[in-house]
């Protein structure tokens, strides 16, 4: 007696579970582009101003985000217009340059007595803001002017010398 082999049932997915797994693949890829996307695009915090400088006319026109400390003696403010200029300094981009530097204090310091420091005139309109003073540091959103005049849309300062002097307070009452 001869047996024949029987048809081996091959398993034929299902056209629902098909559009289900590749339905979840691209959501998995989309959202994996997504975070990689977004972590590029926020690695670059802001600019120093020396390499917005290095960048050129490419930069003309381009939406940025810039650091510098501020020249004090630059500060020229018009209530009527509210136009508020000043030029900012170049001071390193990196947190560890700065600590090895001696902190952010010690680096605003240093670059606003350098007359070798790379400059970069700003154009703000708006209010004065109380912390815009000679070395405060500027965090500037804006474009780069085909005149070399950054024109700031946005404009942030940190002073560190003020919350300095607050530390040994805030430490003393613990």
């Amino acid at each position: 007696m001869t047996t024949t082999p029987e048809a081996i049932p091959t398993a034929t997915p299902h056209p629902a579970r098909m559009r289900f797994l590749v339905g979840g693949g691209l959501l998995l890829a989309a959202i994996v582009y997504l975070i990689l996307t977004t972590a590029a695009g926020s690695s670059t915090y802001y600019y120093t101003i020396a390499e917005l400088r290095a960048r050129g006319g490419s930069a003309v026109g381009e939406p940025v985000r810039i650091s510098g400390a501020v020249l004090g003696d630059s500060i020229v403010y018009d209530a009527n217009t509210l136009e508020l200029r000043f030029t900012t300094v170049n001071i390193p981009g990196e947190q560890s340059e700065i600590d090895a530097r001696g902190g952010l204090a010690a680096v605003l310091h240093a670059a606003t007595t350098d007359p070798r420091a790379v400059q970069l005139p700003v154009v703000y309109h708006g209010p004065r803001p109380d912390l815009l003073r000679h070395e405060a540091q500027a965090i500037l959103t804006g474009q780069l002017g085909a005149d070399g005049v950054f024109h700031a849309d946005e404009l942030l300062l940190k002073c560190p010398t003020r919350y300095e002097q607050q530390l040994p307070q805030q430490s003393a009452a613990r």
